[in-house]
């Protein structure tokens, strides 16, 4: 398995897995539309030994309280059906991971399974002191620090782009 920064052949391949991952076209759509509004951040894909494209992640900014501190949001993450449970996912945040710290961005977001995220380096948001945007269940809203002490002495509301409103 390869892991890889989008390249603009992708960009129809990544949307079919995400229609197909997902029950509606609502992810799809909003990563089209962070794309064209030039939004993107980092978007990586996971391909076969043959160049399919099997797994999908895409980082956009959010906000602190309105300010923009460099943070990255990860939404969506989707692993083709036929190749989960195999740890792509989990590639997938690694090297975005990596990716983002080498560039800067201290702190990456992402509302999701708890536990499943924890096991990835995200701590519960509520616990550091912060806040999504949006009602979500308890433990859902996750905070990962990328760079020691960028969380330190800061809380409040993270907000995603305004492309997230309307999914």
């Amino acid at each position: 398995m390869l892991i890889r920064t989008e390249a603009p052949a992708d960009i129809l391949t990544i949307d079919r897995l995400l229609k197909h991952a997902f029950p509606t076209d609502a992810e799809a759509n909003l990563v089209m539309r962070l794309r064209e509004n030039g939004k993107l951040t980092l978007s990586l894909v996971a391909c076969t030994d043959e160049g399919e494209v099997i797994g999908h992640a895409l980082f956009s900014p959010v906000t602190l309280n309105g300010e923009d501190l460099s943070w990255q949001g990860l939404a969506p993450l989707a692993v083709h059906e036929d190749y989960r449970r195999q740890g792509i996912g989990a590639e997938l945040i690694k090297e975005g991971f990596e990716s983002l710290r080498d560039f800067g961005y201290p702190v990456c977001v992402v509302l999701g399974e708890p536990n499943y995220y924890a096991r990835q380096g995200f701590n519960a948001g509520e616990e550091m002191g912060f806040e999504c945007a949006w009602e979500v269940p308890e433990g859902a809203f996750r905070v990962a620090e990328l760079v020691e002490g960028q969380c330190a002495g800061r809380s409040g509301r993270i907000d995603y782009a305004p492309e997230f409103s309307e999914l």
